[in-house]
């Protein structure tokens, strides 16, 4: 973890300026994303890099708690909020597994482009199910390299050895809605953008 968290805090200011790569499918998982939402919502946002979907969901909702595990990330979040006088996004430095949420209590949970970065995606589903309320709902859009590059498994080590690259699970779209369903989800939603691209799920806890 200490690893992955100095990759990122290194290229926090370059990451940030990067154009999104794909503006078009990234304004339809916006648009999908607050088809579930509501004003009184509380939401969380792991992996929220520096803070840009937090902020743009933030008037849709009435609070979102903005994680990320880069202390870098995390300092241009919260620049970026103050400089849109955003007040009901709470940006802080923290993992998934680091959090205290009691059970049922958040109305959804956003994890974009970080479940392929975690260790153990299987435990951050289930902790995100425990938090949801009945009927809530869990959004991501995970890459799932095993239908992309499966030879990525086996460079990988080498090149988080050398730091070109954090940790990066490989798994399948197959084995994501497995994690996904296995938990306790049912999959309301799933879209991908074109082969290669990222695989965008809605899941939602029954009700």
């Amino acid at each position: 973890m200490a690893q992955s968290n100095q990759f990122w805090d290194k290229i926090a200011e370059k990451y940030s300026k990067q154009p999104i790569a794909d503006e078009a499918a990234y304004q339809k998982k916006l648009t999908i994303t607050r088809d579930y939402f509501h004003p009184d919502m509380d939401v969380l946002e792991f992996g929220c890099g520096t803070g840009s979907t937090a902020i743009l969901h933030a008037p849709y909702v009435k609070h979102i708690r903005a994680i990320d595990f880069s202390k870098n990330m995390i300092a241009i979040a919260q620049g970026k909020a103050e400089a849109e006088h955003i007040n009901n996004v709470t940006f802080e430095q923290a993992t998934i597994e680091d959090l205290d949420i009691p059970n049922q209590s958040l109305d959804a949970v956003l994890g974009l482009s970080i479940l392929h970065l975690l260790k153990d995606k299987e435990r951050a589903i289930a902790q995100v199910y425990q938090m949801l309320k009945p009927g809530g709902v869990f959004v991501t859009s995970t890459a799932c390299i095993g239908d992309m590059m499966i030879w990525f498994k086996l460079i990988a080590p080498i090149g988080r050895f050398l730091g070109f690259f954090p940790f990066v699970a490989v798994f399948t779209t197959q084995e994501l809605e497995t994690s996904l369903t296995s938990a306790g989800f049912e999959l309301d939603y799933q879209w991908q953008p074109s082969k290669g691209k990222a695989m965008f799920i809605v899941a939602q806890k029954p009700a």
